[in-house]
């Protein structure tokens, strides 16, 4: 009687083989985007379908329905989409230019700044939207920025937004070239924690994204022990502050420092 072939299911080790395999992929995808989150969030409740949002990076319906009408209660009360800034034109970027006379003194004539506030010049423009946004709600809070924005409107942030991102994205060239961190160019799987660049950088920005390179090396620093401590929250998902809590002062040092470099 002839063999079955080697790759035909009626081969029984083939087929055992298949089920080991499938066997072995369910078990990773029950650690990766079930047990691992629910490990690394045992405070926030996660339900089934948010942990493995979580995982995955990506929203989670229940929980944004869950948050109620109360909007302190949320990260954020702005809504990030791809098509949530309008299309700048000249008379924005103009009234952008005047009102932005009153940030020089932190961020710079050009949007360069000198004093550990963050780089605007050519930052994107719905990150700086939705930070104005945050601060004006009080989802960000800062004694200096609260009382600057207090009394802008929807279009003046719009407009300097729109300025700030239409300036040079002006860097000092750097004496050394630093080699990525693995935080930077593949994350950490094994806590949970992705590559900063899927979102942060190249080709995978995403909409209200920060562009950090040549951010101050405080700035970053300061941001990133915020969000660890939860004295920052206004991440969307909680998404930094998943990963922020995991950081070593070794490991956040050096993402400051890398960034600051570029």
């Amino acid at each position: 009687m002839q063999e079955p072939s080697v790759l035909s299911l009626k081969n029984r080790w083939t087929r055992y083989s298949v089920i080991i395999l499938l066997v072995m992929a369910l078990v990773s995808a029950a650690v990766g985007f079930i047990w691992v989150p629910f490990a690394n969030n045992r405070a926030a409740a996660l339900s089934l379908w948010e942990a493995i949002c979580s995982a995955a990076g990506i929203s989670s319906g229940t929980r944004a329905s869950a948050l109620g009408d109360d909007a302190a209660a949320r990260p954020s009360n702005v809504i990030v989409s791809a098509t949530m800034m309008r299309p700048a034109n000249a008379e924005s970027i103009g009234r952008g230019a005047t009102l932005a006379m009153r940030c020089t003194m932190c961020h710079g004539i050009r949007g360069v700044s000198e004093a550990n506030s963050p780089n605007l010049a050519g930052q994107i423009e719905s990150a700086i939207y939705k930070q104005l946004r945050d601060y004006q709600s009080g989802h960000r809070i800062s004694a200096i920025m609260q009382p600057m924005v207090a009394m802008l409107s929807d279009r003046d942030m719009r407009d300097l937004a729109a300025y700030y991102a239409y300036l040079p994205h002006e860097r000092e060239p750097s004496a050394s070239k630093r080699a990525a961190p693995q935080l930077v160019s593949n994350g950490s799987p094994m806590r949970n924690i992705g590559a900063c660049a899927s979102c942060h950088g190249g080709y995978a920005q995403q909409s209200a994204t920060p562009i950090l390179d040549g951010e101050p090396d405080t700035y970053i620093r300061d941001q990133l022990h915020a969000f660890r401590n939860g004295s920052r929250r206004n991440d969307l998902n909680q998404q930094m502050r998943n990963v922020a809590r995991q950081l070593t002062d070794a490991e956040i040092a050096e993402l400051a420092a890398y960034y600051s470099s570029r």
